[in-house]
């Protein structure tokens, strides 16, 4: 029998998530802008797919960068 520690989801089952919601879009972004895997993040695929469309629609509305230039 294999053991494994599962990581607690960053978003609550109670939490919802919204595309105005910078400060927690922001999580899941690397320091280049690039969109963090679900390995790193310990996401579920349905919440993945959430968070991708969510930054991606704040980034067209200018509310987050394309990539971060240091």
């Amino acid at each position: 029998m294999i053991l494994y520690n599962k990581k607690s989801s960053p978003i609550k089952q109670d939490e919802t998530l919204d595309y105005k919601d910078i400060d927690l879009l922001r999580k899941f972004i690397s320091d280049q802008g690039k969109i963090l895997s679900r390995r790193s993040t310990g996401l579920t695929a349905k919440q993945q797919k959430r968070v991708t469309k969510y930054i991606k629609r704040a980034r067209i509305l200018s509310l987050l960068p394309f990539l971060n230039k240091d």
